[in-house]
C-alpha cells in the first residue's frame, strides 16, 4: 500500500510500550533502521541503526532509547533525515524488534504498544501492532527514493517471528514476514 506522501524530508519514528509487571523480566523493544543502496535494494542493508548506534553520516539517529518502557509518552524516538542521505541510498526500511533474552515475547504479550511515524506535526502512520500480535518483530515503514530524488512513504506493518538479529538480516527482503 502506498500513500501520496511524496518528497518527505525528515521523519521521526516514535515507539511506546508499558513496562513489565514487577518481578518479571523487562520488556525491551527496539527501533531498527536499515538503508539499502540502488545496487542491492532488497538484499543486504548497507548498515543498521539501532540501540547504541547511529548512521555513519549522522542522518539516522536514535534520540531516545529505553530498555524497560518506563516513563511517560514515547519510550524510543529515532530521527531519519532522508533529504540528507547520500544518493546511493534509495530505500530505507524501519522495523521494531522485541529483545528475546528472557524467552519468547510477542507484541500481543506487551501492553499498550504503539508506533507512530511523523513528519513535523503530521502523522504519516500509527499502529498498535494488533495486526501482528503473534509476531516478535515487524516492519513498520518503507521509504523509497525515485529517479528525481524525491522520497515516498509506504506504510506497512508486516510481522516476523524470530530474534532481532534474524529480523535485521531479512527485514528489507521481499520475502520477510511471518
Amino acid at each position: 500500500m502506498s500513500t501520496p506522501n511524496k518528497d518527505i524530508d525528515k521523519v521521526e519514528v516514535r515507539l511506546k510500550w508499558d513496562p513489565s509487571d514487577a518481578g518479571e523480566p523487562a520488556h525491551d523493544l527496539d527501533i531498527i533502521a536499515a538503508p539499502y543502496t540502488a545496487d542491492d535494494p532488497y538484499g543486504r542493508p548497507a548498515y543498521l541503526v539501532h540501540f547504541d548506534s547511529r548512521s555513519p553520516d549522522g542522518t539516522i539517529t536514535l534520540n531516545r532509547d529505553s530498555r524497560t518502557g518506563q516513563g511517560l509518552g514515547y519510550d524510543e524516538i529515532m530521527t531519519i533525515e532522508l533529504d540528507r542521505l547520500a544518493e546511493t541510498y534509495t530505500r530505507v526500511i524501519v522495523g521494531i524488534a522485541i529483545q528475546q533474552r528472557d524467552g519468547r515475547k510477542t507484541f500481543g504479550e506487551i501492553l499498550r504498544t504503539g508506533v507512530q511515524i511523523r513528519e513535523g506535526y503530521t502523522n504519516l502512520s500509527e499502529s498498535d501492532f494488533s495486526e501482528v500480535s503473534a509476531a516478535t518483530a515487524a516492519v513498520v515503514a518503507e521509504f523509497t527514493r525515485d529517479s528525481s530524488g524525491s522520497w515516498s512513504f509506504h506504510p506497512e506493518v508486516r510481522g516476523f517471528d524470530g530474534d532481532p538479529d534474524e529480523f535485521a538480516a531479512v527485514m528489507g527482503s521481499r520475502t520477510s514476514g511471518s
